[in-house]
């Protein structure tokens, strides 16, 4: 019998729909982060995340469906068995996250967060001069789903903005330009919004670090919602407090979570959200998930192709 274990947190409809999709399969629930290694060991079928230590020897599992866009930790070598399919939840995110930095990003340009504490200290006080996003440039590092609907919003509102992929690939019309990793340092001075949307790859690994900051506008605003360790954080608290650049807008840092007394805490213009763009905090961000969840576990019963399957080698969705 084919036994899948589902990590995301369904309701009794939900369960029974999925029973549905897979009826001759014995179906266990259990909670994100409580699943222990026999009950992986056991499954054929991984439906949401589990702890990828958890995979070493499974050589049962055919199939894991996870309920994040990253892969980190499940393309290691030697991790999965050959033959098992990862597939990712590429394309539940952008919405929500999208959403996130643009209010991230109007809070620093508009001194809302300063205006609010400002408020709570009964203060009538102009703070000067503020930022704006029609006619800016905006340097998209990252155009996966979040980095798309990012770019759409900011050209809605009338920003110029320029994509940066991992790899060459036909300019989409919601991008003015878009290149390749290797203009970075070159676009980097044009730029008064820089948005990355990484994932905790070796390659993008401190990509913006010391140098990257001394080539940026001093009211440019970074804003990272993918990993915090595309950034160096050293490097950030520097650029922050003397003023290379105007602010940072952080729903993810190096390390996780940040310690107390890290001097990022209080560096000026900066918000710092613990990495909650993401998840279910927007309840359509887990509709989405469940939804391709299912038509994934109905394709895999019909022996048909599944939506965003990962390449192992780069931990990328295979492009078609």
């Amino acid at each position: 019998m084919e036994k899948i274990l589902i990590t995301l947190p369904l309701d009794e409809q939900q369960k029974e729909e999925f029973q549905a999709a897979a009826p001759d399969a014995e179906i266990t629930y259990c909670k994100r982060g409580s699943e222990t290694k026999e009950l992986v060991q056991e499954a054929n079928v991984i439906i949401g995340n589990v702890s990828p230590k958890h995979l070493d020897g499974a050589e049962q599992i055919k199939w894991i469906q996870l309920d994040s866009a990253g892969t980190e930790g499940f393309c290691e070598p030697g991790r999965l068995s050959d033959g098992t399919i990862l597939t990712n939840a590429t394309g539940s995110y952008g919405m929500a996250i999208s959403e996130h930095m643009v209010g991230m990003l109007f809070m620093l340009q508009k001194h809302m967060e300063e205006y609010y504490l400002q408020q709570k200290q009964h203060k009538w006080q102009k703070l000067g001069p503020m930022l704006l996003v029609e006619e800016s440039t905006t340097l998209v590092i990252g155009l996966g789903n979040i980095g798309s609907t990012f770019a759409k919003k900011m050209k809605a509102l009338g920003s110029h903005v320029i994509g940066i992929r991992r790899t060459a690939q036909p300019k989409p019309e919601y991008v003015d330009e878009q290149y390749t990793m290797d203009k970075l340092q070159e676009l980097l001075p044009k730029a008064d919004v820089i948005a990355l949307s990484l994932p905790a790859y070796e390659d993008t690994k401190g990509i913006i670090g010391k140098e990257e900051f001394d080539l940026m506008k001093e009211t440019a605003v970074i804003l990272n919602v993918g990993r915090g360790t595309a950034i160096d954080t050293d490097a950030l608290c520097e650029a922050l407090y003397r003023g290379k650049i105007y602010g940072a807008g952080l729903d993810v840092v190096d390390p996780e979570p940040l310690p107390k007394m890290h001097p990022l805490w209080n560096a000026p213009h900066t918000i710092i959200t613990p990495h909650a763009s993401g998840g279910y905090e927007l309840p359509a961000t887990l509709k989405k998930i469940v939804a391709l969840a299912m038509r994934n576990l109905k394709k895999f019963e019909a022996g048909e192709e599944l939506e965003n399957k990962v390449d192992l080698h780069t931990g990328y969705v295979k492009r078609s």
